[in-house]
Parts: C-alpha cells; structure tokens; sequence
C-alpha cells in the first residue's frame, strides 16, 4: 500500500483493502483488519522503528475494526497517541489529533459564524469546528489530554460518544450523522478519578457517565525491561552493539527506580520512556552520558531531590554525581 500523498486532501469514502493484523503489528493473534490502499495528507506519516505493546494495539484495531470508542490510559511518555498514530499510518486511515488543553473551547469544537468572501462579496456563513468535519469524514479523530478539558468541552464530546453519536448543531438546527468509518479515541494520564499525585496539574475528575460511554479503556503504562530497551534501541541504532546495550539497560535500570522512588513518595518525579530516548540520543550529541543525564533530566528535579536521584545513579552507573544539596 502507498502511504501519504502530499497536499492530497482528498478521501476515499471507504476502505477498499484489508490488512493482516499479524503480519503488520506483529501481534499473536491474526485478523483482518480494514485499510485504505492509498493515503492522503492526512495520514500519519509511518515510523518504521515503532514497536507496538500488544494488548493496547489490539485494543486500537477494534476501535478501527468494530467502530468502538477506545480511550487509552497511562502514565506520560508512554506513546500512547503516538500508538494511534502508527496504527492509522498502517492503515492508511486519516487521523487528527486535538489537544485538549484549557483554550480549547466549544466554539473550537462546533464552528462559528464567520464573515468570508463569496464571488467577491462579504458574507456571513458558518465555518464548521473540527467536531462535524471530522465526524462526516472517515477520520480517526484523537482528544490528547482528554482529561484536561473545560467542562462545557466534555459535554459536546459526549454527544457523539453516545450510541448512534449523531452531534446536534443547534446553531444550524441540523444533526450531523457520522461518516460509517469515523472513529473516536482519546487519551488520558487519569482514569477519569482526578489525579492524587501532583504529576498532572491541571487534570480533573471526568463525569462517570461520560467515562461509561468509552466502549474500551485500555491501559498503556511503564513496559517490562526488555520491551523497553529494544524500544530505545530501535530509536537510537547507533547502540545496537555489545556496549550500547549494557548502556541502556543501565538507562532503563535507573528509569526504573525513579519509578519506585516516586511510588514510595521519595521522589515526585519520574523518567519516562521518552525521557531516556531523549537521554540516550543527547549522549550521543554531547559525548558524555553523565552531562547528558544531568542536561535531560536532573536540571528539572526539585533540589531537594537530586542527592536521592544521584544514588539511584551511583547504583546503576558507579559514578557519583556532583549536586548541590538545598
């Protein structure tokens, strides 16, 4: 299949192929999964080095497969949308992704209003928001940070999480009805109770209601040590040798215990997958894998912190960090 066409808005209206689950995510189990033989601009472009977690791939495909509405859940820098994306670049399926951060408004969402030019003329017609053009159009429509919206955002999204998920314009007095091959995902560091732990300020409790309509939660957290270095290896090639791989499998090591330690409530902290990709590609730019350590991580802990975080790398390095004790 061809992959994204540039500066090709156009859509085919269906899916006219069918993708071996197997043989293209590399998961156990084996299906067909329904695909586009060709892209347009708005396909994710593919990452050829991208592993794909199992359990939350499967649960991504049914989304794609059985029109149902998947929200993933998990703690940040775990690729969560980024796994949406690769599924949809596969697929050759169009996705958008929205961030919903506080700014975002219903009028965002739904549309407006607005004055343009027709046949030279000003004139006042409705400009549609990303909600009815994506939900008339066979789009993977994404909500990143789903549990960071305004209140009065969530409850327009609740409308087409219901079970036909037609969306009302009041403003226009018409209802949209969605495309066959729209689907809906979204993605959360919560699970819709609030955040407790102080590592995602701004998050709220979501309406019990509104989290029942997710048909699919699935939770995307910290990997198992294997799964993880071969992720960072396939990002940063260059250690796939006998020393880059001792290397980070220390990186990993230590990942890991900033994890317990912010589970213990010794750390308030925590390095994410992302974070030691970003480590081990830094080592590279500055040669020295303790600068780089402090350049990526370190910097952005709280002063109180760093003597607990430079044990964690006095075991896993052998090498005592200089810090500055508050």
């Amino acid at each position: 299949m061809k992959n994204k066409k540039d500066n090709d808005t156009s859509f085919i209206d269906a899916p006219d192929t069918t993708v071996s689950a197997h043989d293209i995510f590399g998961i156990t189990a084996d299906f067909k999964v329904p695909a586009f033989s060709h892209g347009n601009s708005y396909v994710p472009e593919i990452d050829k080095t991208y592993r794909f977690n199992e359990e939350t791939t499967r649960a991504i495909l049914a989304g794609f497969v059985h029109n149902r509405k998947v929200l993933i859940q998990g703690f940040h820098g775990t690729g969560k949308s980024t796994h949406i994306e690769q599924v949809a670049a596969r697929l050759n399926w169009p996705c958008v992704r929205v961030n919903l951060d506080s700014h975002v408004t219903r009028v965002d969402l739904i549309g407006k209003d607005a004055i343009i030019l027709q046949e030279g003329k000003q004139i006042t017609a409705f400009q549609e928001g990303i909600l009815p053009w994506s939900i008339q159009r066979p789009v993977a429509l994404v909500f990143d940070e789903y549990d960071a919206a305004r209140p009065d955002v969530m409850f327009v999204i609740q409308r087409v999480l219901e079970a036909q998920g037609k969306l009302t314009l009041l403003d226009q007095n018409r209802i949209v009805i969605p495309h066959q091959y729209f689907r809906l995902f979204a993605t959360t560091n919560t699970v819709g109770l609030g955040d407790t732990s102080g590592l995602y300020h701004g998050t709220q409790p979501i309406n019990q209601g509104q989290m029942d309509r997710w048909n699919i939660i699935a939770t995307l957290n910290y990997l198992p040590d294997a799964e993880e270095i071969a992720i960072v290896l396939a990002k940063s090639p260059s250690y796939n040798n006998t020393k880059g791989k001792a290397l980070i499998k220390s990186m990993v090591a230590m990942a890991n215990l900033t994890r317990e330690g912010f589970k213990a409530g010794d750390i308030s902290v925590v390095m994410s997958p992302r974070t030691v990709i970003t480590w081990a590609e830094n080592a590279k730019i500055f040669d020295n894998v303790d600068t780089a350590f402090r350049m990526t991580f370190l910097n952005k802990c709280d002063e109180t912190e760093k003597p607990v975080i430079a044990e964690y790398y006095q075991r896993c390095f052998n090498v005592e960090l200089l810090v500055d004790v508050a």
